[in-house]
């Protein structure tokens, strides 16, 4: 059975002696990446700098509670602004795969500038099983390249550390509870972000739609397993879907976009079932988003697809 007390006192003493200089750690508030840093800041303490990138893609709210956790954490920080590097490059790209890849080339490049800056030679990511798993190589198929693995450049002048590369994420969790971590229980967030939430070209008016719908979708969520309507699911989000459809709002001809609410119950992301949501909860989630957002959305789906054979994310 695994004991996260023992695993973290293996990792703090292997990390000592892999990690003779300073390191980086990409931390994006999720849970893999802040029980990572949590796990390396322990080991060797002022010579980690977790570095936050804000690509453009992030949910509503997410950096400045990202920036205030670490703080609280006392974590020694950096956030980077890169939202037009990353606009930019996905500029016409449409492609999952190909998303992925410049996401996670992009990732690098900037970890390799504040390493130089900071002087360290080791990067820390927070890749899990799932992660290399699901990148495919040898024999695997690869279902989608990950950021963090498919999307690392050849030539990466940095040293890879991953401490939590063979734990699936309900381990992963052990150990953020064992470290005392608050977002321990937070439900996963791609490091890819919204840009793969959005079905075809990222663009700032695409991921602006995508995030206020996925406010909305938590939001609701949260409120009715608060008050016992429902259980919280594994992870819960809305999707933009490339297709525009007719429909009427009050009595003028509506032509725009569809949204896809996903809801999924899982333990370590290798398969999921669709979350059993009460009608209730997704007509106030529908209405919601066909009205506060009347001039962009006008039709709400519910995906109820297991994973087999689909994949949590849509992309």
């Amino acid at each position: 059975m695994f004991n996260a007390e023992r695993f973290i006192d293996e990792q703090i003493k292997k990390i000592r002696q892999d990690v003779k200089g300073k390191a980086i750690i990409a931390a994006s508030g999720g849970v893999d990446s802040t029980v990572c840093a949590a796990l390396v800041g322990k080991a060797i303490g002022e010579r980690l700098l977790a570095i936050y990138v804000d690509t453009g893609f992030m949910r509503k709210g997410e950096t400045e509670s990202v920036d205030k956790m670490l703080r609280r954490l006392g974590v020694n920080h950096r956030v980077v602004d890169a939202g037009d590097e990353y606009f930019d490059a996905l500029k016409g790209v449409t492609e999952p795969e190909q998303k992925r890849k410049i996401i996670g080339e992009r990732f690098i490049r900037i970890f390799e500038r504040e390493a130089k800056m900071f002087g360290a030679e080791f990067l820390v990511q927070g890749t899990i099983a799932p992660d290399w798993i699901e990148s495919g190589g040898g024999l695997r198929d690869t279902i989608k390249s990950h950021h963090n693995v498919g999307g690392l450049p050849k030539d990466m002048s940095l040293k890879l550390v991953e401490p939590l590369r063979d734990l699936y994420k309900d381990e992963v969790r052990k150990v953020g509870r064992a470290l005392k971590i608050e977002v321990a229980e937070k439900q996963p967030f791609p490091g890819p972000a919204l840009a793969i939430r959005v079905m075809g070209e990222p663009t700032r008016e695409s991921v602006a739609i995508v995030r206020e719908a996925c406010a909305i979708v938590e939001e609701e969520i949260e409120i009715a397993a608060s008050k016992g309507k429902m259980k919280l699911p594994w992870q819960y989000f809305a999707v933009l879907l490339p297709v525009k459809s007719v429909g009427v709002q009050g009595d003028i001809r509506a032509y725009g976009f569809t949204i896809a609410v996903r809801a999924v119950d899982s333990v370590d992301a290798m398969t999921a079932v669709y979350s059993k949501m009460p009608h209730d909860v997704l007509e106030t989630i529908s209405s919601r988003i066909t009205n506060e957002m009347k001039a962009k959305v006008n039709r709400v789906v519910y995906d109820v697809t297991n994973k087999p054979p689909a994949t949590i994310e849509w992309e």
